[in-house]
């Protein structure tokens, strides 16, 4: 990876333990993290239907601090291409035409179905899963991987995580693949 501009999915954001890894890897200046308000709108609106516990205030709370942490964040001025646009649910067009506005090489999303590979070509965007982005981000960065995981870790204190429970976390959100990779390196997390 060249730091490309990779463009964040509601689904990504919706859990709090893989939204706060892909955040921190966004500060690393390893890429560019991109997403649009209509994504933000999306993860909140999910939350708050799934979670009715969280509080509205809090998640755009949440949402503040994002926008805040990663510099350049916000894509606007896509909708000019979603109508020309073709996906399986035509909800995601807008996710699509936010990373053909940006630029992006990547869509990062839990659901790779919804964007089919042919689709995607015919703009140079590829879908990853999480997993598979922070596994390859791993491959090229190892130190700035490893310290974003050390640092998201470390502001875990309500409860407190040790890095073998951190791990069975990122497992159980089915970041499979980087708890593995992880597990070798439990003494820099």
């Amino acid at each position: 990876m060249n730091n490309p501009s990779v463009l964040y999915d509601a689904n990504v954001l919706y859990s709090v333990t893989i939204c706060d890894i892909l955040i921190e890897l966004a500060i690393s200046g390893s890429f560019h993290a991109k997403w649009t308000d209509a994504i933000h709108r999306e993860w909140i609106e999910n939350l708050i239907k799934n979670r009715p516990d969280l509080s509205r205030a809090r998640l755009e709370r949440r949402r503040k601090k994002m926008d805040v942490a990663v510099r350049e964040c916000l894509v606007v001025n896509y909708e000019h291409h979603i109508p020309n646009l073709t996906l399986p649910d035509l909800g995601d067009r807008h996710v699509l035409a936010a990373a053909i506005e940006a630029k992006c090489k990547y869509i990062i999303t839990i659901n790779l179905g919804d964007f089919p590979v042919n689709t995607l070509s015919l703009y140079g965007i590829k879908a990853l899963h999480p997993d598979t982005f922070i596994c390859e981000l791993f491959e090229s960065r190892p130190t700035i991987t490893l310290m974003a995981f050390r640092n998201v870790r470390s502001r875990l204190v309500n409860p407190p995580y040790t890095p073998v429970e951190y791990l069975n976390n990122l497992h159980q959100q089915d970041l499979i693949d980087t708890a593995e990779k992880l597990h070798q390196n439990l003494d820099q997390i």
